[in-house]
């Protein structure tokens, strides 16, 4: 499998593949499932971008969280599946795989309130009050540093994993460009996002569902299990948490209907994540008002 920066002018800092193969690399044998990092390319010359080459794994991606074709039992595991696979990823000793100096340790949630609002304003396409007004609000509210560092992956979504063919196991752990080293509930606030994201094609949610009928555990089963496996006490101000992965959602959002204004994102489905970046806003908004 090839990855590749993809063409047009891009934001600075954006499909840093060069840092996915590194984190492949660190990753791969150990307790966090990961295709085999296989070379990496950083000459542009040779196909006109950095590039890598991976293991082909073989299994299934469920692009919608509501897992349809499986029982509920099935679900159940799947979803268990995920919170151990998270678990064990903010359990990774970075400085024993190399990844010591991966980021910056130390005050996660305001560095990345600040990164993503510069990455905004450099896709803004016109005047969004929801999301002007949500920045402000994280950065007021932003708590202090509790010492927490893990490795992050940063688009930790039930997309972005393989699961073996026939079982409730992940086989990778895929989309490393935004991993760093940060708060591991970031991750946990990122994937929790589905349960309050109302079901639509670009980015399908479970809002409005019956997930007790559907086998998926509620958001407190889910916290609650991560917290057991993990060792990691959950916030009071868990609602921060989420609103702030609503905004960074957004930003990531806004910045894909920029690029598919300059033509660099083709599929329909790029182009109408990048339409939910209002969505996204307001519900963050309504989250950290709380």
């Amino acid at each position: 499998m090839l990855r590749r920066k993809p063409p047009g002018t891009l934001l600075p800092s954006a499909h840093a593949v060069d840092r996915e193969f590194r984190v492949l690399k660190a990753l791969h044998g150990g307790a966090v499932p990961v295709a085999e990092p296989l070379h990496l390319c950083t000459d542009a010359s040779v196909i006109g971008s950095v590039f890598y080459l991976m293991q082909f794994v073989e299994g299934r991606v469920f692009w919608d969280p509501s897992l349809p074709g499986l029982d509920a039992p099935a679900r159940g595991a799947t979803y268990e599946a995920i919170i151990a696979t998270l678990a064990a990823l903010h359990g990774v000793d970075v400085a024993a795989v190399g990844l010591g100096d991966y980021g910056k340790p130390g005050n996660y949630f305001a560095r990345q309130i600040h990164r993503w609002s510069e990455q905004y304003r450099a896709s803004e396409t016109g005047p969004l009050p929801d999301m002007d007004a949500l920045m402000a609000a994280l950065a007021e509210r932003c708590p202090a540093d509790d010492g927490a560092v893990a490795l992050v992956h940063g688009d930790f979504r039930i997309d972005n994993l393989m699961f073996h063919p026939s079982e409730p196991r992940v086989l990778a752990v895929v989309d490393w460009e935004l991993s760093t080293l940060g708060h591991p509930l970031a991750d946990l606030g990122y994937f929790c996002m589905a349960l309050r994201l109302p079901r639509n094609p670009a980015l399908p949610g479970l809002a409005g569902l019956d997930r007790a009928a559907l086998g998926i555990p509620d958001e407190a089963a889910l916290l609650a299990r991560y917290s057991e496996l993990s060792g990691r006490p959950i916030p009071a101000d868990w609602p921060f948490v989420l609103a702030f992965s609503f905004f960074r959602l957004a930003a990531i959002a806004q910045g894909v209907a920029k690029r598919a204004l300059q033509g660099n994102a083709s599929s329909e489905q790029a182009s109408q994540a990048g339409r939910m970046t209002a969505m996204l806003a307001a519900q963050g908004l309504s989250l950290v008002k709380r």
